[in-house]
C-alpha cells in the first residue's frame, strides 16, 4: 500500500437544490419583474441637453441583462426583447440597438451584493478579458501580434457568501495593487480581512490597508526582509510578523494557519465568470466595457444567490 496521503474527494450534498438553480438561470423573467415593467418610463426629473429619455436606466440595464445572459450583439437584442415582451403579453416599447449602445455607456449598475451581518473577508484577484486580436491558436502557432488588446477585471469577493462586493476595469497595464483602494471604497459590508496573492505585496497596499483598519492575509516574497526589527518600541508590521511566522512554521503551514486558501475562492469566481460569459468583451468602447463587465458581475451576484453547490470531503 503507497504511503502516499490519499487524496480527499467531495460529493455534492444539495444535487436537486443545485440543479433547480442552475434551470432557474435560463429563466428570462426573473429579470423582467413589474418592478421593473413600472418604471419602464424615464422620469426625466434631471434637466438634460437635449431631447428627453424616453425609457429609464431600470429598463435600459434590463434589455443589457437579457444581452449579457444570451451573448446577443445589440441588435439581436432588440429583437430579443421584443420577443420576450410579446411571449409575456406586455406592452410596452423597446429602445432600437443605436440608443442600446449609446445609454450603455452612461448608465450606472449596482452590484446589489448582500448585507451581512459582522465583518467579511475580502478576497481579491484579477484576469485578462480579450477586447480584439487574434484565437488562442493562432497566438500558439504564429505568435502575438499588435493588435491583440486586453483589459484587466479586478474582483473583490465575499469569502462567505462568495458574491462580488466590488470590481474595476482596467486597461492591461495597470498594476493589481493600484485599484485596492478603489475596490474597498466600492464595498458596502465592513471588511476586516484582506486575501491576495503576490501582487499585493506592495507597501501601498498595507499603508491602505493599515489606514482602514483591515488586516491583510498576503504571502511576502521569499526575499522578503524585516522592516522593522523587534528592538522598536513601534507596534509590529503585519508583513514583518508573516515574514517571521513563515520563518518559524513554514510558507505552506503560515498559509493554512492564516487562512490564505480561502483566496482561491477569488480565483472560482473568474472561472464562474469566463465560463458563463466567455473570455471576450463585446464592446469596443471604454465606458461600455465597463457597464458590460458590471453587468456581468450582478447577473454572477444573482446566480451566486440562487444556489451554489454544498459538498462533503469524503
Amino acid at each position: 500500500m503507497s504511503n502516499k496521503a490519499k487524496k480527499k474527494k467531495y460529493k455534492v450534498v444539495n444535487w436537486k437544490e443545485y440543479n433547480q438553480a442552475l434551470v432557474d438561470r435560463g429563466d428570462f423573467t426573473l429579470w423582467i419583474s413589474e418592478e421593473v415593467i413600472e418604471q419602464w418610463r424615464h422620469e426625466n426629473k434631471e434637466s438634460k441637453v437635449g431631447r428627453p429619455f424616453v425609457y429609464s436606466d431600470m429598463a435600459i440595464e434590463t434589455i443589457l441583462t437579457l444581452r449579457e445572459l444570451f451573448k446577443l450583439t445589440y441588435r439581436s437584442t432588440e429583437g430579443f426583447a421584443k420577443g420576450v415582451m410579446k411571449l409575456m403579453q406586455i406592452d410596452v416599447l423597446i429602445p432600437d440597438f443605436t440608443s442600446l449602445s449609446k445609454r450603455a455607456k452612461k448608465i450606472s449598475v449596482s452590484l446589489a451584493a448582500s448585507k451581512v451581518k459582522g465583518s467579511v473577508f475580502l478576497v481579491v484577484d484579477s484576469t485578462g478579458l480579450k477586447v480584439h486580436g487574434e484565437g488562442e491558436w493562432k497566438v500558439r502557432k504564429y505568435g502575438y501580434s499588435k493588435r491583440r488588446t486586453w483589459r484587466k477585471l479586478h474582483l473583490a469577493i465575499n469569502e462567505k457568501t462568495q458574491e462580488i462586493e466590488a470590481e474595476v476595469l482596467t486597461d492591461n497595464a495597470t498594476d493589481d495593487a493600484a485599484v485596492v483602494d478603489e475596490l474597498l471604497d466600492q464595498t458596502s459590508n465592513r471588511t476586516k480581512k484582506f486575501g491576495g496573492d503576490g501582487a499585493y505585496d506592495k507597501w501601498k497596499v498595507y499603508r491602505t490597508l493599515d489606514r482602514r483598519g483591515i488586516a491583510p492575509i498576503i504571502p511576502p516574497r521569499s526575499n522578503a526582509k524585516i522592516k522593522r526589527n523587534g528592538n522598536s518600541k513601534l507596534p509590529p508590521l503585519p508583513r514583518d510578523e508573516a515574514i517571521r511566522a513563515i520563518r518559524k512554521v513554514g510558507r505552506a503551514e503560515w498559509k493554512r494557519q492564516a487562512g490564505y486558501h480561502r483566496r482561491s475562492l477569488s480565483e472560482t469566481a473568474m472561472f464562474r465568470m469566463k465560463t458563463i460569459f466567455g473570455p471576450m468583451l463585446k464592446n469596443r468602447n471604454e465606458e461600455s466595457q465597463k457597464t458590460e463587465a458590471r453587468l456581468r458581475c450582478k447577473i454572477l451576484n444573482h446566480f451566486t444567490r440562487l444556489g451554489l453547490p454544498k459538498f462533503i470531503f469524503e
